[in-house]
Formats: C-alpha cells, sequence, structure tokens
C-alpha cells in the first residue's frame, strides 16, 4: 500500500479499525486520514466498509480494534454528540434537513440561540442574532439563497445541499464529513458542492468525502483513501491517480495482485 507523506495536524483519522456485527466483520483492517485544510475522498465499491468507516468516525459505532484520532488525539466516541463536541460535524446524504423549516432554524436546529435577560427565562429565541449569524456563515462559504427565511423545501437541490454543508462548517472546528454530498444533484449544482468542498477546507477544516462520483470528486481531493471488503487498498495524492485506477483498486485487481 503507497502512502504519501503526510505532515499538519491531523483533523480526523481512523487506524486500523475492525468492527464486526455478529458474523459479518464490516472492517477488518480500516484507516483513513485527514489533514486540516485538505480534502480526502474515500472510495469503495458496494459492501467495501465505506459507510461503516463513516459512522465510526461519526461515534455511532465504536470499534472492535484500532483508534479514532481527532485533532492528534486519540478518542473513545461513544455517540454522534461526543463527535460533535471534538468539532466534528457531518453532511448527511438525506441532509437531515426539516422541510417546513426556515434556512436560519435549519442551521440552528438543536443550537437554538435563548435572548439574554428576563425573556431567557420564557426561552424566547434570539431571532435577528440567529438570522444574522447565518447570513454570515453562508456568505463566508459564497453561497447566495432567496432567503433565509423561506422553508427549505422551497429550495433547490444543490441550495438544500448548500444549506446542509454552511451548517455542519458553522458548527464544525475541525473536520466535516460528507456522506455522498453530490448525490441527486445535477451537473452544475454537483459542482457548486464540489467548490464548497474546497471553500471549507481553505477555512482550515478538514473534509473527508464518501461518493461514488469518482471524476468530479477525484478532481476536487487532495488525497484518496480506496476501500476493498473492508480493509484500506490504497492510500495515495489525488493527483497520481485517474479514474481506470481508482475502479480497478475498487474491484480488488490490485489489491489481489499486491
Amino acid at each position: 500500500m503507497h502512502v504519501p507523506e503526510r505532515t499538519g495536524t491531523t483533523a480526523i483519522a481512523a487506524q486500523h479499525v475492525r468492527k464486526r456485527f455478529g458474523h459479518v466483520e464490516a472492517l477488518r483492517d480500516a484507516s483513513v486520514s485527514v489533514r486540516g485544510g485538505e480534502v480526502v475522498a474515500l472510495f469503495g465499491d458496494n459492501g467495501a466498509g465505506k459507510s461503516t468507516l463513516l459512522r465510526t468516525l461519526q461515534g455511532v459505532h465504536v470499534p472492535d480494534e484500532g483508534q479514532i484520532v481527532i485533532g492528534d488525539r486519540p478518542v473513545v466516541l461513544g455517540s454522534v454528540r461526543d463527535a460533535q463536541r471534538r468539532g466534528v460535524d457531518t453532511v448527511y446524504q438525506d441532509l437531515a434537513l426539516a422541510p417546513d423549516l426556515s434556512v436560519v432554524d435549519n442551521m440552528f436546529l438543536g443550537h437554538e440561540v435563548i435572548r439574554s435577560g428576563p425573556c431567557a427565562a420564557f426561552g424566547v429565541l434570539s431571532r435577528m442574532g440567529m438570522v444574522e449569524r447565518a447570513d454570515a456563515a453562508l456568505r463566508e462559504l459564497s453561497i447566495v439563497l432567496p432567503s433565509l427565511t423561506v422553508p427549505v423545501r422551497d429550495l433547490s437541490g444543490g441550495q438544500r445541499q448548500a444549506v446542509a454543508v454552511a451548517r455542519a462548517v458553522m458548527w464544525s472546528r475541525t473536520a466535516v464529513l460528507m456522506d455522498e454530498p453530490t448525490a441527486a444533484l445535477g451537473a452544475r449544482q454537483s459542482e457548486v458542492v464540489c467548490e464548497l468542498m474546497r471553500t471549507v477546507a481553505a477555512r482550515g477544516l478538514g473534509v473527508l468525502v464518501v461518493s461514488h462520483d469518482l471524476p468530479r470528486v477525484l478532481a476536487v481531493a487532495d488525497r484518496v483513501s480506496i476501500l476493498w471488503r473492508g480493509e484500506t487498498a490504497l492510500e495515495a495524492d489525488a493527483s497520481d491517480l485517474t479514474v481506470p485506477d481508482v475502479v480497478a483498486t475498487m474491484v480488488g485487481y490490485r489489491a489481489e495482485a499486491s
């Protein structure tokens, strides 16, 4: 396995992770590392273990062996909240947005800001402050929306994806995990989301992207990690790989030959 030279702070990593579910060994030796300020693509065929590894990094699963590292320190994650407290947030494939709530309400879902003073006892929201902060977060990522008060259901698919990315970035301090962020999007919308990946990384966050969109994500990634049957078959600089190289490793040609 070729591993490129790594420098800088590790935003998030999984090291030699094993995970079983009964008699099924979903991960047997899976590793991935993301430095702050870079985009790492996690590729693999169906059943390779991508979702299990991502959920382990999210705190959904506890590894049977191996360790998770956040900010250069080994950690034990018992829940998604544990990961969030350490500055790691996720853009889910289904976006996890509430369609009937506004853009602002979605961005602050679970993080609502209560007004100070006498109103605090009644749980009155600081609407103006939330709008201003949401607007600033979107502007920092160069995201333009028709309004922050419209229900999310009224936005296009690409706009909803952008809101989900902005929400994750707003609450992240270390890394953002993205699960199939271009799925079901058109070509232009997918390009916008990929541009967002670079913008997020430029803020110093580590970005890990799980995707089947090989050409587009390979073009935007700094490095690539490929899973094959639950183990890391290849880690390499994205610039050293072509789509046929990735596909060959995903289906096992290189892994079987090595």
